[in-house]
């Protein structure tokens, strides 16, 4: 296992890449986007992406974002061969620093090679957590996402967006459930939350965050962020 803990102070895009080893990302501060051929993830501070080897993404470093990854040689024993984000339980997470630390693991150590084996068995048992934007393939469809996606507070109804993108809101509802699974509105508040996140990191207020997400009320606003994040929007990571 080898590690590599950096932090950004400014937005940054990795090129699309296929990684010859599995990549497990922890953000401490901030949070990234991993972006792949079907779906869009968000991956907050004090939650962590498993990239198995051989799956082609893109990384955006949304900043200020502090991050600690940890390679998996490909042949070693995986939590999983499917992309996940999941919860960092305390030991995780404590664990995931110590090892960073160290800067990179021998495994012909027996010291070592047990931290290798704790945190594999601590990943094969984490909690997934769905923090995902799943991408519809239909073309009108997509048109529908883009528009969502470049203005998240936009008052517009769905049935007005669905005509810009060429199609009726029942055509862009049946593609969404069909290639997405979501359904357009909770879909569109996803977009709305996950841009509040941003907003949140880079200092905004919770009450000027939620008037810019398109809330018509901080609390209504509240609730729904703490339904989506498992916290409050007023409440700051651990650094």
């Amino acid at each position: 296992m080898r590690t590599h803990p950096i932090t950004y102070l400014h937005d940054v895009t990795e090129k699309r890449r296929e990684p010859h080893w599995h990549q497990l990302t922890f953000a401490t501060r901030g949070h990234l986007e991993v972006i792949t051929e079907d779906a869009r993830r968000l991956v907050p501070s004090d939650r962590a992406v498993w990239i198995p080897a051989g799956v082609a993404h893109t990384a955006v470093m949304r900043a200020p974002v502090s991050m600690r990854s940890i390679f998996v040689a490909a042949g070693v024993r995986s939590s999983s061969n499917q992309l996940r984000t999941i919860a960092v339980t305390p030991l995780l997470r404590e664990l995931i620093l110590h090892i960073t630390r160290i800067g990179a693991l021998d495994r012909r150590r027996p010291d070592q090679a047990r931290l290798a084996a704790v945190l594999l068995d601590l990943l094969a048992a984490a909690q997934e957590v769905r923090l995902d934007l799943p991408s519809p393939r239909d073309p009108r469809a997509q048109r529908f996402a883009d528009m969502v996606t470049r203005n998240p507070a936009d008052a517009g109804s769905n049935a007005a967006l669905a005509r810009k993108a060429g199609a009726s809101l029942r055509t862009i509802e049946r593609f969404f459930l069909a290639e997405t699974g979501v359904a357009v509105g909770e879909w569109r508040r996803r977009v709305r939350l996950f841009h509040a996140l941003g907003l949140l990191e880079s200092g905004a207020s919770v009450t000027d965050v939620a008037f810019d997400c398109g809330y018509a009320s901080v609390s209504a606003f509240s609730q729904a962020f703490s339904r989506q994040f498992g916290h409050s929007p007023s409440r700051r990571p651990r650094a």
